[in-house]
């Protein structure tokens, strides 16, 4: 049955369940830019994502975008919510004024659609809402996305997860299950606390194997051991499995920094050490990253992409970042080459956008990923990549 489908947030998760549903439902993307109101009308895609950019360029989709609150909630079946939710330093927890804001705006114009939040949310929230904004319409149902792949792991997803045991859950659980290509993924309801809990866990579980691997690396850099050799032979154990094991300069990006330290905050008042290690690794690893690159003693640091991720344009934390920071802080020239960036400086550092003048000026050249551009400087190039992927 045709459903009227409102998508508030047109970022990787917004836009992707927007697209997901377009081609059976009728969906509605609102945002605040309308720079992303008019590239989403004229068939293009704000982000960097292949299957979104060829699914509004190729395919018959159901979908307008708008900055009209008005016309996106009334008469919606259904309203996801996808605003950002940053990581606050000094409460020690998620920004969540957004997703408040979007809804009490929805209430007065819909209070029967069913608002579902798909944004990242601390433990024991979505009850809060519901208690704040006294309805009981708001259902909690975790993102499991990756930047620059995010319609396709819609499509493919590992699993549903809807934080409400009840029929209206089993039907969202379907919904999307519906909007899947094979079918088959496994679905779960549970109650919203629990369901906020899977998320935490399971990004917070990933940044643990990022952070185990990059201290196995750093172990065989300070050895002078072949790193490639002993991860491929721990991987090779089943339980262990040949994924997600390549070394980094550190986890970054929009989730795995935020969602761990969300999760240690939750984790106040009970024991924990593990947690705690995860975010300590992380920062001890870019720490080591930045002692390696000193060593070489380079009066100019070029970084190869502010992104850390192949197929992304987003580099929001990236762990980079602070490395870039850091060698600041010992009066290392950073110079920045990043083609997403139409600007002659970030922040305080020097972009430049010709990259054979960024191989030349640079002394030491950081890649995080190895790509192409980098085969012919070798020599000057520092990267802890093994596989070429991410």
């Amino acid at each position: 049955m045709l459903k009227k489908i409102t998508v508030v947030g047109t970022g990787y998760v917004g836009l992707s369940n927007a697209v997901l549903f377009a081609k059976q439902h009728q969906v509605i993307s609102l945002d605040i830019n309308s720079a992303r109101i008019d590239l989403i009308n004229q068939k293009n895609s704000p982000i960097a994502d292949d299957y979104i950019e060829q699914a509004l360029s190729e395919q018959e989709l159901n979908l307008t975008a708008t900055l009209n609150a008005e016309q996106a909630y009334k008469d919606a079946d259904y309203i996801i919510v996808a605003t950002p939710t940053n990581y606050d330093a000094e409460t020690n927890y998620f920004d969540t004024s957004s997703i408040e804001s979007v809804i009490a705006q929805i209430l007065p114009i819909n209070s029967t659609a069913t608002i579902i939040i798909k944004s990242t949310i601390p433990v024991g929230y979505t009850a809060q809402l519901k208690e704040k904004f006294k309805t009981n319409q708001i259902v909690f149902a975790p993102e499991f996305l990756r930047e620059g792949k995010a319609l396709y792991d819609n499509l493919h997803p590992s699993r549903i997860i809807v934080g409400e045991k009840s029929e209206r859950g089993e039907k969202i659980a379907q919904l999307y299950l519906d909007a899947t290509i094979e079918k088959n993924a496994p679905t779960r309801c549970m109650d919203s606390t629990e369901a906020e809990a899977v998320k935490l866990f399971s990004n917070t579980y990933l940044a643990m194997r990022v952070a185990y691997f990059n201290e196995l690396d750093t172990y065989c850099e300070k050895n002078n051991l072949n790193s490639l050799d002993i991860v491929q032979g721990v991987s090779l154990d089943p339980r262990i499995g040949n994924h997600y094991n390549n070394p980094s300069f550190g986890y970054g990006g929009y989730c795995l920094p935020k969602d761990t330290k969300q999760l240690l905050a939750n984790y106040k008042g009970v024991p924990q050490n593990l947690i705690q290690a995860i975010i300590h690794s992380n920062q001890t690893r870019k720490q080591f990253i930045v002692k390696e690159i000193l060593k070489k003693r380079p009066n100019v640091v070029g970084v190869y992409r502010l992104t850390m991720k192949a197929g992304s344009d987003n580099f929001r934390d990236s762990a980079i970042q602070d490395i870039m920071r850091e060698l600041k802080e010992y009066n290392v020239e950073v110079v920045v080459y990043e083609p997403t960036l139409n600007v002659e400086h970030y922040e305080s550092y020097s972009v430049q956008n010709n990259l054979n003048e960024f191989l030349n000026i640079s002394d030491v050249i950081l890649a995080n990923r190895m790509n192409d551009d980098l085969i012919e400087v070798q020599s000057k190039l520092y990267t802890r990549d093994l596989f070429g992927e991410n």
